[in-house]
């Protein structure tokens, strides 16, 4: 048995190649985003919470990298591509709606030791500055986290804008990364078991 599925497969790689590359092309839908920055309109935006997220990535004793990640975010853009420089980014992250691999982690990470999210259910990061460079940018701003405010800096870039098939809005992609300190802001559960260093993932629509 295994040596005719091993011959079958060698005979379709013989096959494949003749098969007509228009057929697949045709059965290819054409994606409704592309990274075409004329087709981005003044205005302001809104976060498509469901499909934002936020990920963090920390090491774990030496060990590996964990991750986990936070969404159902909202906020606004507000852009003109005649002045990408006055663009303002303003978005709230619940904190309270964590998700890891582990339900027992989530609720310790909820707990006083990290994010204290029953009196903090919420971090904030409001921009102060846009600085561009073709499709990407750099994006200061203040981030808030149990209450503590710091400045950051987001590496991001723009990654798709089209209308969306299903509720027809003008949407907006991006992403953008950053590195901080989780004990800037008064997370220090574990530190330095689990890093102080903590690398950020971004990556978020807006709607029109």
């Amino acid at each position: 048995m295994r040596k005719s599925v091993f011959s079958a497969a060698a005979a379709l790689l013989v096959i494949a190649p003749t098969i007509p590359s228009v057929i697949a092309q045709q059965d290819a839908p054409k994606l409704p985003g592309s990274v075409d920055p004329t087709k981005v309109v003044a205005g302001t935006y809104i976060v498509d919470p469901s499909h934002t997220l936020v990920g963090f990535r920390v090491n774990h004793f030496g060990f590996n990298d964990y991750f986990g990640i936070f969404g159902d975010s909202t906020g606004t853009l507000e852009i003109d591509p005649a002045n990408l420089a006055a663009a303002k980014v303003d978005i709230t992250i619940p904190v309270n709606k964590l998700t890891t691999a582990s339900a027992g982690l989530t609720r310790h990470m909820n707990s006083a030791d990290f994010f204290e999210t029953e009196t903090h259910p919420t971090a904030r990061f409001v921009s102060t500055k846009v600085t561009v460079d073709g499709n990407a940018a750099k994006i200061d701003g203040n981030l808030t986290i149990k209450g503590i405010t710091k400045p950051v800096v987001l590496d991001a870039s723009f990654t798709g804008v089209g209308n969306n098939p299903f509720n027809k809005k003008l949407t907006v992609g991006f992403e953008a990364d950053t590195i901080i300190k989780r004990s800037d802001f008064g997370v220090n559960g574990a530190i330095p078991l689990v890093s102080d260093e903590v690398q950020l993932g971004i990556t978020v629509a807006f709607e029109k």
